[in-house]
């Protein structure tokens, strides 16, 4: 049976837990098939948790990463991307990283005043914070909450640069900031495109917004002057890297700017619900996928040392980025994108509290 509206279509056993628990028929007619479906349906929706960790900004020392700082405004991501390499993340707040990663998510508790705390230390050296490198900062919860609004807010105060990287249209709510950002050359945003074909999209990524909706998004960030690109992330073998030049063509006419793309990754028990993903939704191409990821895996399905691991090796993975750069330039969108500026960081107040001892 299909979990509708969810990508991944299990939930296995939080791998740190030290007990797990089963719905099963007693044989005493306890258990009906209404009582069942009633209680997936149930099961199913989604919840609202407090992160009540008191350390905002998260560091990295990751040389993959262009970045070392980063911002997550939830933990757990209702888009149900099914191939999200963050989902065994989840296993630390005691969830599955299958249906509880989409239908479990934390927001910050207080993320406004633990940010500028964090910036007004003494000892805090302003570099780029990355926001959505984890779990989307425009996923479903965030119309209401605000609370991505709420940090770009700040960082606008604080004059801070920042790079967003989100699968969301909502993300043209916030052009006001995103503009004032860009005219110091504080922001880069990407849009996360995966394929361009809408049928696929709701099942891959089902409560994401559709590939047109992000193409519009881009076009309209675009036109406000903010500096968008495109990340095709993850490049499926075998399922979408045969639109690597016609997405890459559309992210270009959308107005963005630069473009990168990731090899699928599957860390941990992904491997195990992208396998569940392909059975049931594409039986007949599974072997095939996974045959192709072995193959820019060597012989595996995930790789997860540095420099390799976004990339993959091998004829395959090879094939993939030579066609992914010849699409880029022949597109323009293989220039430098120039670094954001980290010259204008300002405490707000810094000055005026300076004047009275003039």
């Amino acid at each position: 049976m299909i979990v509708k509206g969810r990508g991944a279509q299990t939930n296995p056993q939080d791998r740190f837990a030290p007990t797990s628990c089963e719905l099963v028929d007693d044989d005493w007619g306890g258990l009906t098939a209404s009582m069942a479906a009633r209680a997936e349906k149930s099961a199913n929706r989604t919840e609202l948790f407090v992160d009540k960790n008191r350390t905002i900004i998260t560091t990295n020392t990751s040389p993959d990463l262009p970045f070392e700082q980063s911002i997550n405004p939830y933990q757990g991501c209702e888009h149900g991307c099914v191939y999200c390499y963050a989902r065994p993340s989840h296993n630390y707040w005691g969830h599955s990283s299958g249906l509880d990663f989409e239908r479990k998510i934390y927001a910050k508790a207080d993320p406004q005043n633990q940010l500028r705390a964090a910036l007004d230390k003494p000892s805090y050296q302003c570099q780029v914070i990355s926001i959505g490198s984890n779990t989307d900062p425009y996923q479903p919860y965030e119309r209401d909450l605000k609370i991505t609004r709420s940090i770009l807010e700040i960082l606008a105060d604080y004059r801070h640069p920042v790079g967003i990287v989100t699968k969301s249209a909502g993300i043209v709510r916030d052009i006001d900031i995103l503009q004032d950002l860009a005219r110091d050359g504080l922001v880069h945003v990407y849009l996360s495109i995966t394929t361009l074909d809408t049928e696929l999209a709701r099942k891959l990524e089902p409560r994401a917004s559709t590939p047109a909706k992000r193409l519009q998004a881009m076009a309209q960030l675009s036109t406000a002057n903010i500096p968008v690109g495109v990340f095709m992330a993850p490049v499926i073998p075998g399922l979408t890297d045969h639109e690597i030049e016609p997405l890459i063509n559309a992210a270009a006419d959308a107005g963005a700017i630069q473009a990168n793309a990731i090899l699928l990754r599957l860390p941990y028990d992904v491997k195990d619900l992208f396998e569940t993903w392909l059975e049931t939704h594409f039986p007949s191409r599974k072997a095939r996928v996974l045959s192709l990821l072995r193959q820019c895996r060597q012989g595996k399905l995930n790789d997860p040392n540095f420099h390799s691991r976004m990339r993959g090796s091998g004829p395959i993975a090879d094939l993939i980025h030579q066609r992914f750069a010849k699409a880029r330039a022949a597109n323009g969108l293989h220039q430098r994108v120039l670094p954001m500026r980290t010259d204008l960081f300002k405490r707000p107040g810094a000055d005026e509290q300076l004047s009275l001892f003039a």
